[in-house]
């Protein structure tokens, strides 16, 4: 893996979409989480700048570019830098 690249388990926690690693797991294992239209199944997935991610989480699906990779978990003002919300559904 390079520096243009990261595991999509570790954004989802870099991002704060997950309070822990093994919670981003769980997402991922659980079939709610897609990268540019493919159901995401393995935890290495390789996330890129650019790519669209849906994440279907219990409140609502929500569509977003991946903006930065991070380089650890920050704030959560440093997490909002990662992504652009491209669309929110609530359920």
């Amino acid at each position: 893996m390079n520096a243009s690249e990261l595991r999509l388990d570790k954004w989802l926690w870099h991002a704060r979409f997950a309070r822990s690693r093994d919670k981003a797991a769980a997402l991922i294992q659980e079939r709610k989480v897609r990268i540019n239209g493919q159901l995401a199944t393995k935890l290495h997935h390789r996330l890129r700048l650019g790519d669209v991610v849906v994440l279907n989480d219990p409140s609502a699906i929500r569509v977003m570019r991946v903006r930065g990779l991070g380089l650890r978990r920050g704030s959560a003002t440093d997490a909002v830098e990662l992504y652009e919300t491209l669309a929110v559904e609530t359920a």
